[in-house]
């Protein structure tokens, strides 16, 4: 059979990367999965990929170049034989000295696998860990693919699962993690390129997408809340919007605009579980012309006492 370098397409100089390279285009075409009906291309495949395990493991890329193993990854001996533990034909020394053995005697055969660390019944992969042992190495994946996924605010405070379509034309249902933020990256595994040792996966970063009402503080959620005159000095209940629904919320009397309230639990899921709280910040609205309000503070006498930036 060709050498590994040939088996796979390149020069004996070629550098890793242009050995992985070679070997995913040909895994690609030879996989049995797309072969099924063609058992060259298996055995094309299977030969492909022991000559990836060997050339990308440096070690044994060394010991081939050097032909001290074979094309499967078993040993030579050190004067060209190969180290099997087959018949002989051995030829050693001046003068034509001849030794031969054969693969059941004693003798070199023994004293061979006893310098390379083998022992009878210690195939490639066996226990003892000698020369001759190949150490089996899983063909790689396939490559993972990125995606982006823009969630909305809201959704992202309630960890509702969003719908993706993958570049193969599937759609999943993505579960979002406690402690979502932005950047977030969620792993689904398998949901990659194929490959020969199975499929890479899909890696989603995920964005925030801001919303009108809604900012992000921390952990919790903040919202600026109109209130009327009225509401602001003699208070009430309001209604106010959370990611969940309006819940009612009551005003304190005397509240002045940048009052913040707190409604428990209605933030961002941390990621031990637990939820920050939903800010909701008073901002006084008054009405652009209303003669009775303005004739009302004019006439107020308590606004000539009370001076706001008194302790400015």
């Amino acid at each position: 059979m060709a050498d590994l370098y040939s088996r796979l397409g390149v020069t004996k100089g070629a550098n890793e990367a242009e050995i992985k390279k070679a070997y995913r285009k040909l895994a690609k075409e030879l996989h049995p999965d797309r072969n099924k009906d063609n058992p060259k291309a298996t055995e094309r495949f299977s030969a492909v990929t022991e000559a990836y395990d060997i050339l990308t493991d440096a070690t044994k890329r060394g010991q081939y170049d050097r032909g001290e193993i074979d094309e499967q990854g078993n040993p030579r001996g050190p004067f060209g034989f190969g180290g099997g533990g087959g018949g002989g034909g051995f030829r050693q020394g001046p003068g034509g000295a001849h030794f031969e053995f054969g693969g059941d005697a004693g003798g070199f055969g023994d004293i061979f696998e006893g310098l390379f660390g083998g022992g009878r019944g210690r195939g490639p992969g066996g226990p003892g860990g000698g020369f001759g042992q190949q150490q089996q190495r899983q063909a790689p994946k396939g490559d993972d693919v990125a995606y982006r996924l823009a969630v909305a605010l809201k959704d992202a405070v309630l960890l509702h699962p969003q719908r993706l379509t993958l570049r193969n034309g599937k759609t999943v249902d993505v579960k979002l993690p406690n402690g979502l933020e932005e950047g977030t990256k969620i792993r689904l595994a398998g949901q990659g390129e194929h490959g020969p040792g199975g499929a890479g996966d899909a890696i989603i970063t995920v964005t925030i997408r801001p919303d009108r009402r809604f900012r992000r503080e921390g952990d919790d959620v903040l919202v600026d809340l109109p209130v009327t005159l009225k509401e602001a000095v003699i208070g009430g209940k309001v209604k106010v919007p959370t990611a969940g629904g309006a819940v009612m919320l009551s005003i304190p009397a005397g509240s002045t605009s940048g009052k913040v309230l707190r409604l428990k639990g209605k933030g961002f899921h941390r990621k031990s579980g637990e939820r920050g709280d939903q800010l909701v910040r008073l901002m006084i609205d008054l009405p652009a012309d209303d003669a009775a309000l303005r004739s009302f503070v004019e006439n107020w006498a308590d606004s000539d006492r009370h001076d706001p930036r008194a302790d400015w």
